[in-house]
C-alpha cells in the first residue's frame, strides 16, 4: 500500500507499507529516487502489524519495486501503474 501526503511547496511525503511478515526478512523500497540501492530505504516494523518507510519526493514520475531478503522482487498493486518492470508513481 502507498500513502501520499502533500507537504508545503511541491513536496509529497510517500509512505510505502507492507505487512510485517510477508515476505519474511528485510525489505527495501528501491527505485529511481534512490539509484535502485537496497538498504537506503528499508521498511521498519510498526506496532500495527505493518512495516513502512517514508520518502519525500518532488513532482515527477518515479519507478520503484520492493526488494526482499534472498533477492525476491515485489510490486505494489496500489502504484499508479504496474508492469513487468515494476510500479510507477506520478506526483
Amino acid at each position: 500500500m502507498i500513502k501520499r501526503n502533500r507537504l508545503f511547496g511541491n513536496q509529497t511525503r510517500v509512505t510505502f507499507c507492507l505487512p510485517r511478515d510477508t515476505p519474511p526478512g528485510t525489505v527495501s523500497v528501491v527505485g529511481c529516487f534512490n539509484d535502485w540501492q537496497p538498504g537506503r530505504h528499508e521498511l521498519v516494523a510498526r506496532r500495527d502489524g505493518t512495516r513502512t518507510v517514508t520518502v519525500r519526493l518532488g513532482p515527477g514520475e518515479y519507478r520503484f519495486r520492493y526488494l526482499a531478503t534472498g533477492g525476491v522482487w515485489l510490486d505494489d498493486e496500489s502504484a499508479d501503474h504496474v508492469d513487468d518492470r515494476g510500479g510507477t508513481l506520478r506526483l
